[in-house]
């Protein structure tokens, strides 16, 4: 893979001319990038920590899955299936769909220049990012690299990392979790520069759904880690605390730790933002986070008042709510501060990382942090001795459970907890399972051998297939044209690796 210098001397990321994402090839140096510890707003941010009662911060979630349905049967965005099929059901949305992925490269600009305060952390899937590309929709990636890569917005813009292909983290293959985190990674940086992916610190998971089984979420905690992220987002249903009650009231707005023990009795932890609430688009597009804050006041964490923090996220293009209400009262209340003589002080917008930065500047220890862990696991390790813990006990444990508690689930937990993302969905699980054995039986031996093996594009282009059909979308809409979809990427992922 070849690779040119930006102005700062850190190397980007060029596309293979095969039409492929870059999604690997480059992990030494997307490694020692991601790992260095630099502040990301702490030199930068116009706010002070000790002028504040609570804060807001928004994340805005974007995806479009990559589908077998282009005119020769190629890959291509869902965004362009829509522009090409606009009698579709609510295809004649495409084009607002792909002004909502634009818009904030407009809107932050402008609050900025009419003397706001803004702040917005951006969740993009890679596929999304790779579709745009694909449809030369150079304006869209414009916008957006205006607020990623101009140095007088970042201090306003906070990009979190997640699942290239929007998998759903508690079934997707453990080997795969962290490969979809770095191709994320890897097609960021492609786009934005080292730079760019050197400040993204926070995770967003897809359909905020946490695993709960004991090995997939140290996993998971492991491989964020391992791929430089500071914090995670969870929604509040999903965790529990050690003892298997829910979270205190209060606790949901200070940063938490989430503790996962593996079946080994390994232990690991990370920190968590508590989002609260449900997921309706309308929390964010209504700017609920501002007044949900409005009744929040400083806390204590250790020895040091912390402002509340009020973390929500939501689609950022679904709905009449979004499309519409969102730059109507996304305007209004930043005014609205800007008018009362408060952008700095009193209640104000933050951003993840830059609410940690400060608060552990000002003397917080993370490890003074309430504890949390995957919700249910506490019926597990009442079962098993953490210090004597196995493999075996905690399967045993876990089909014991499901026997007799009729409550409990090894599925994770998500904003969409109606949804389940296993039950009925053998017919895309079992081939989903089936290609990431068959793609790690033929590239971890040689990958292990030769790094470099990640740089060829029948690499890439197995991953590429292995990931994509790790899509929830597949899952998410029901039997039909969408497991269809699943069905061909499996065959043509199966074909790839030399399957018969």
């Amino acid at each position: 893979m070849t690779a040119t210098k930006s102005s700062a001397n850190l190397p980007i990321l060029e596309e293979f001319r095969t039409g492929l994402p870059n999604i690997c090839g480059c992990e030494a140096e997307i490694n020692s990038v991601v790992q260095q510890d630099n502040p990301v707003f702490l030199n930068t941010t116009n706010l002070r920590l000790e002028n504040i009662t609570a804060g807001f911060a928004c994340a805005l979630h974007m995806h479009q899955p990559s589908i077998p349905a282009g005119a020769h049967g190629e890959i291509i965005s869902h965004l362009q299936y829509m522009f090409e099929h606009p009698h579709q059901g609510d295809n004649h949305n495409a084009e607002p769909f792909a002004w909502c992925y634009s818009r904030m490269g407009d809107f932050i600009p402008q609050l900025i220049s009419e003397g706001c305060n803004p702040r917005i952390m951006l969740d993009y899937s890679g596929n999304l990012l790779w579709g745009l590309q694909q449809m030369g929709r150079q304006d869209i990636i414009n916008n957006l690299k205006r607020l990623t890569c101009d140095s007088q917005y970042q201090p306003y813009v906070e990009w979190l990392g997640t699942m290239w292909s929007h998998a759903v983290i508690p079934s997707t293959p453990i080997p795969d979790i962290k490969l979809q985190i770095q191709a994320w990674q890897h097609y960021f940086a492609a786009i934005f520069g080292y730079e760019a992916l050197q400040r993204v610190k926070g995770f967003s998971p897809p359909e905020m759904h946490l695993p709960n089984h004991p090995d997939t979420l140290f996993e998971y905690i492991k491989a964020l880690k391992e791929c430089g992220y500071r914090w995670l987002m969870v929604q509040e249903h999903s965790v529990e605390r050690l003892d298997g009650s829910g979270l205190r009231h209060e606790d949901k707005y200070i940063p938490n730790r989430l503790l996962a023990r593996n079946s080994k009795g390994e232990t690991i932890s990370i920190t968590a933002l508590i989002k609260t609430q449900g997921s309706d688009t309308k929390l964010v597009a209504q700017m609920q986070p501002y007044f949900e804050a409005k009744g929040r006041s400083q806390q204590q964490i250790g020895n040091v008042k912390v402002p509340s923090l009020v973390t929500q996220i939501a689609d950022g293009e679904n709905g009449g709510v979004m499309m519409n209400e969102y730059p109507r009262d996304l305007f209004r209340i930043y005014h609205e501060i800007r008018d009362s003589g408060n952008n700095h002080s009193g209640i104000v917008a933050l951003n993840g990382t830059e609410y940690l930065e400060l608060i552990e500047a000002a003397g917080v220890n993370p490890d003074e942090y309430p504890t949390c862990q995957g919700v249910q696991q506490h019926k597990i390790w009442q079962r098993v001795d953490p210090g004597h813990s196995t493999p075996e006990a905690v399967e045993k444990a876990i089909t014991e459970l499901k026997e007799t508690d009729h409550q409990f689930h090894m599925d994770g937990a998500s904003w969409t907890n109606n949804l389940s993302w296993v039950q009925g969905y053998e017919n895309v699980l079992d081939p989903m399972n089936k290609l990431s054995a068959l793609f790690h039986e033929k590239y971890d031996s040689l990958v292990q051998q030769d790094p470099s093996v990640t740089e060829s594009s029948d690499y890439q282009r197995a991953l590429l297939y292995n990931l994509l059909l790790q899509t929830s979308c597949f899952r998410y809409w029901g039997q039909g044209v969408w497991t269809d979809y699943a069905r061909e990427l499996y065959q043509r992922g199966e074909a790839l690796l030399g399957v018969d």
